[in-house]
């Protein structure tokens, strides 16, 4: 199964395509759908920095998945988002997808959207992983045992 190819921009209102023109191999996509998710999403902000110091090629990237809106309101969303989030990596890891999630869950078999999502795809957007909801020890092991079938065993320590 791969990630759907998607035109977006980021919270410092770069252009980009979604998966294949972001940084990182493999990375990891978070899907969150509603405001109140977003504390399951920091919830792996912490495991995943770790890997990012340890492996650089990583990186990660949260995609709020927001239902297809007018110009106006997209700046608005994305203006009052970019407020709170000072960090520019951050901003540059933020991506909302203005988009008709009907297909898009339906792409990625995504039943509802009650919790968030997580997608480890390689560099041609091949979703070699997949999850949700807040971090755990065993998911963080899961995603770190894909990780090492996609490189190297002693890639990782």
């Amino acid at each position: 199964m791969k990630f759907p190819q998607i035109l977006a921009e980021n919270l410092n209102k770069e252009e980009v395509e979604v998966p294949n023109g972001l940084q990182g191999s493999p990375k990891l996509l978070i899907v969150p759908f509603q405001r109140w998710h977003q504390g399951l999403v920091d919830s792996w902000v912490p495991f995943l920095e770790s890997v990012i110091k340890d492996h650089p090629n990583f990186d990660f990237y949260e995609l709020p998945t927001i239902r297809r809106m007018n110009f106006v309101y997209r700046r608005f969303l994305d203006g009052g988002m970019r407020a709170g989030i000072p960090s520019l990596q951050t901003r540059r890891r933020t991506i909302t997808l203005y988009i008709d999630k009907e297909p898009f869950k339906e792409a990625l078999e995504i039943p509802n959207e009650d919790s968030i999502h997580l997608f480890l795809v390689d560099s041609e957007g091949n979703i070699m992983w997949r999850d949700e909801g807040g971090v755990t020890e065993d998911k963080a092991q899961a995603l770190l045992d894909t990780f090492k079938q996609i490189h190297s065993a002693t890639d990782i320590q």
